[in-house]
C-alpha cells in the first residue's frame, strides 16, 4: 500500500473542480455530471500511475458500483461499494442508478465535491467588497488633495457619487 498511498496523495494535490455543467430541467438546478467527476481526477490519477476502475456488483433492486484504484506497481485500494436503489425497474432507471453510483461513488472514493453552490456569489461579494475598497481610497486621495489645497470640494462632489457617510466626512475634513 506504500506506493499507491504516496501516488494518490500526489494525484488528490492535482484533481481539479468537479464544475456543475449539467442542468436538471425538474428542480432547475446545476449538478456535476458524470463526465465532469471523472474530468476532475483522471488526468491526475493516470499522471501518477493510477488507474481508475468502477467495478458493478450484483444487486436485486439497484446498482452496487466499487471504486477501485490500481497502481502501476500493481497495488489497488478501493473506495467501498456504494448501492443505489433504481427508482424504476426497466433499463433507463437501471441506467441512471448506474450514473448516479458512478458518479458519487468517485466523488467520495477522490474526496472531491462538486464546485461550491455559492461559489458565484461569493466572488461577487468580494469584486463589490473590492470595488467599494476602491472607490474608499480614491474618496481618502482626493480628500488629502483638499486639504493640500490642490483639489476643491465642488470638484470632488461632481466625481464622486458620495454616501450620506461620505458626504458627512468629506464635510468634516473640509469643514463644510
Amino acid at each position: 500500500m506504500k506506493l499507491i498511498s504516496a501516488a494518490l496523495v500526489k494525484a488528490q494535490k492535482q484533481f481539479a473542480p468537479a464544475l456543475k455543467t449539467n442542468t436538471n430541467p425538474h428542480f432547475k438546478s446545476k449538478y456535476v455530471g458524470l463526465d465532469g467527476c471523472v474530468e476532475a481526477v483522471i488526468d491526475a490519477l493516470n499522471d501518477n500511475g493510477i488507474y481508475l476502475m468502477q467495478k458493478n456488483h450484483p444487486n436485486d433492486t439497484g446498482i452496487a458500483v466499487e471504486t477501485i484504484f490500481i497502481h502501476e506497481s500493481g497495488e489497488s485500494i478501493s473506495g467501498g461499494v456504494l448501492t443505489v436503489p433504481a427508482d424504476k425497474q426497466n433499463p433507463q432507471g437501471y441506467g441512471s442508478a448506474l450514473t448516479y453510483a458512478r458518479r458519487y461513488s468517485l466523488m467520495a472514493a477522490c474526496g472531491i465535491a462538486p464546485e461550491d453552490d455559492d461559489g458565484q456569489a461569493a466572488s461577487k461579494t468580494v469584486v463589490k467588497a473590492t470595488k467599494q475598497l476602491i472607490d474608499e481610497n480614491r474618496l481618502n486621495a482626493a480628500i488629502q488633495k483638499i486639504v493640500d489645497g490642490s483639489y476643491t470640494v465642488a470638484k470632488l462632489k461632481d466625481n464622486f457619487n458620495l454616501t450620506p457617510d461620505q458626504a458627512k466626512l468629506v464635510n468634516e475634513v473640509c469643514g463644510e
